[in-house]
C-alpha cells in the first residue's frame, strides 16, 4: 500500500523533468562559430571512434586468427605423433614445444576420455573437457572454444585422433593457450587510439575555432555595416567589400547592388514627387485663381470655361499618374490573350480622328492586359497627332518579326531631335515649345512602363515609335488550327 501511494508522487515529479528539458536545449550554443566548432569536433570524434573500432576489431581478429592457426598446427602434430609413435608422448618434455614464442598446453585423451599424456606446463591443472571435446570423441569433429582456467582466459582446440590402432586410437588431442596477452594488447591499443582521438579532436576544435573566426570576420563586418545602414536609413551607404573573392564577397556585391537599386529608386521617387508637385501646382493655382475671381466678380462664361479646362487638365494629370503607378508593377495582374490586330482596329476606330490611318496589320497574339496595351497605343497616337505636322496623316502598323510583335505609330514629321532622344521617356519631360501644347509629359513614360511590364520595349526611329512585345507561345495543335482558319 505504501508503494502505491508513492507512485503518484513520482508521476507528479515527471512533468518537472520535462519542463527542465527545453532549458537544456536553450543552453545549446546559438552562435554560428560555436556550432561550427562543435560540428567539426563531433565529426572528428565520430570518425576517430569508427576508425578505432575498426582498428581494434581488425587487430583482435588477426591476433586470434594467428593463435587459432598455431593451435591447429600443434594439434595436428601431436595427433600424428599419437598414431605413429605413441610411446614418445609419455617422454618428459615431448609435448613442450612453444610455437611463435607462445607456450601451448597439450593433453591427449583416449576414446573413453582417459588422460594418456599431458604437457608439464599445466602442472596440476587439467584442461576442461567441454562440448568440443565430446564432439571430437563421439563425432570426430574438430572445433575451437574459449574457456577459463584458474580465472585466466584460454583458447582451446580439440582435434580427433584417427582410428589407427594404439592406446590413443579414436581419442582426442587438446591444445590450449592463454589469451590474456591478446586482451592486454587490444586494451592498450584501444587506450592509445582513444587518447589520439581526443588529441585530434582538441586540435580540430582549436583549428576550427581559429579558421571560423577568420572566415566569419568579413561576415561580422558585413553585419556591422548593415546595422549602420539600418540605423541611419541611408541607402547611399555601401557595405564593406571583403578582399577575398569568396561567397561572402559575392553576397556583399549582391547586397551593394541591391542598395544601389534602392538608392536609385528612392532618388527617382523623390524626383517623381517633386515633378508631380510642380505639375499639380500649375492647374491647382489656376483653378484657385479662377474660383476666387468667380466668387468676387461672378461666374462669367469665360471663367466657367477656364474652370472646366483646369479641372480637366488636373483630372487628366491625376489619371496619368495613376496609370503610370499601375504600369510600374512587376507583371500584369490578370494576363489574357490579346489579338493585337483587333486591338489596333478598335483603338483607331475609337480615336475618331480622320488623320489616323491603318497600315499593314499582320495577325499577332500576345499575353497581357488589353486595356493597358490599348492605353499605350492611344498615347503614341496622341503623341503623333500633337507633335507631328498639322494636317498630315498618322499611320498605325503591326508586323511580326521572329518571336516578337512590332506595333509602330508614324507621322510625316522629322521626328524628335537627336539631343532629345535620351530624355523622351523621362517623366514630366517636355521638349522645347511644348508649353503651348496640351499634355502632362507622362504619355511616353506610360508607354515605356507598359511595354516593359509586358516584357517588351519601346524604341524610336526618326518619327516612328515602335512597341516590341513577345508573341504568345502557341502549341502545335493550336498553331495548325489557326493556320487552317487563316486559309
Amino acid at each position: 500500500m505504501r508503494s502505491v501511494r508513492a507512485f503518484p508522487r513520482s508521476l507528479r515529479a515527471f512533468p518537472r523533468s520535462l519542463r527542465a528539458f527545453p532549458r537544456s536545449l536553450r543552453a545549446f550554443p546559438r552562435s554560428l562559430r560555436a556550432r561550427l566548432v562543435l560540428a567539426a569536433t563531433g565529426a572528428i570524434l565520430v570518425a576517430v571512434g569508427l576508425f578505432a573500432a575498426a582498428t581494434v576489431l581488425l587487430v583482435e581478429h588477426d591476433l586470434r586468427g594467428t593463435l587459432d592457426t598455431s593451435l591447429r598446427q600443434r594439434a595436428t602434430q601431436v595427433a600424428e605423433l599419437a598414431v605413429s609413435a605413441p610411446a614418445i608422448l609419455t617422454n618428459p618434455g615431448a609435448l613442450e614445444s612453444p610455437i611463435s614464442g607462445r607456450q601451448i598446453a597439450v593433453e591427449v585423451l583416449d576414446s573413453r576420455g582417459r588422460l594418456l599424456a599431458r604437457s608439464e606446463t599445466l602442472g596440476a591443472r587439467l584442461l576442461p573437457e567441454d562440448r568440443v571435446v565430446r564432439s571430437a570423441i563421439s563425432q570426430g569433429l574438430a572445433g575451437f572454444e574459449s574457456v577459463s582456467l584458474d580465472g585466466r582466459p584460454f583458447r582451446l582446440y580439440a582435434a580427433p585422433i584417427a582410428q589407427a590402432g594404439g592406446p590413443a586410437s579414436g581419442g582426442v588431442v587438446l591444445v590450449a593457450s592463454d589469451t590474456g596477452d591478446i586482451d592486454e594488447t587490444v586494451g592498450h591499443l584501444s587506450v592509445i587510439i582513444a587518447a589520439s582521438g581526443v588529441g585530434a579532436a582538441v586540435l580540430a576544435a582549436l583549428a576550427a575555432f581559429m579558421l571560423t573566426g577568420r572566415g566569419l570576420r568579413p561576415l561580422r563586418r558585413l553585419a556591422s555595416g548593415a546595422a549602420d545602414i539600418e540605423r541611419t536609413a541611408d541607402p547611399s551607404q555601401r557595405l564593406p567589400q571583403p578582399a577575398a573573392s569568396d561567397e561572402i564577397g559575392a553576397l556583399t556585391g549582391v547586397l551593394n547592388r541591391m542598395l544601389s537599386s534602392l538608392d536609385r529608386a528612392r532618388a527617382s521617387e523623390r524626383r517623381f514627387l517633386a515633378d508631380a508637385s510642380h505639375e499639380l501646382r500649375t492647374p491647382v493655382t489656376a483653378l484657385r485663381g479662377n474660383v476666387e475671381y468667380a466668387l468676387r466678380y461672378g461666374a462669367e462664361p469665360e471663367v466657367l470655361a477656364d474652370l472646366r479646362d483646369d479641372a480637366a487638365r488636373l483630372a487628366r494629370l491625376v489619371d496619368d499618374l495613376l496609370v503610370l503607378e499601375r504600369a510600374g508593377a512587376s507583371q500584369p495582374a490578370e494576363p489574357e490573350r490579346v489579338q493585337l490586330d483587333d486591338l489596333v482596329r478598335e483603338t483607331v476606330s475609337s480615336n475618331g480622328h480622320s488623320r489616323v490611318l491603318m497600315g499593314e496589320l499582320t495577325p499577332a497574339r500576345v499575353r497581357g492586359e488589353r486595356d493597358s496595351l490599348a492605353r499605350a497605343l492611344s498615347n503614341l497616337i496622341e503623341n503623333a497627332l500633337v507633335h507631328g505636322p498639322s494636317g498630315q496623316p498618322v499611320t498605325v502598323a503591326l508586323r511580326v518579326d521572329a518571336s516578337r510583335a512590332l506595333l509602330a505609330v508614324s507621322d510625316e514629321g522629322p521626328g524628335p531631335a537627336d539631343a532629345d532622344r535620351e530624355r523622351l521617356f523621362e517623366r514630366f519631360w517636355r521638349g522645347a515649345g511644348a508649353g503651348e501644347r496640351r499634355g502632362s509629359g507622362l504619355g511616353l513614360s506610360i508607354v515605356q512602363a507598359i511595354a516593359e511590364r509586358h516584357h517588351g520595349a519601346v524604341s524610336v526611329e526618326r518619327s516612328t515609335f515602335t512597341i516590341e512585345l513577345p508573341l504568345e507561345k502557341v502549341s502545335a495543335p493550336e498553331g495548325l488550327e489557326r493556320r487552317g482558319s487563316d486559309r
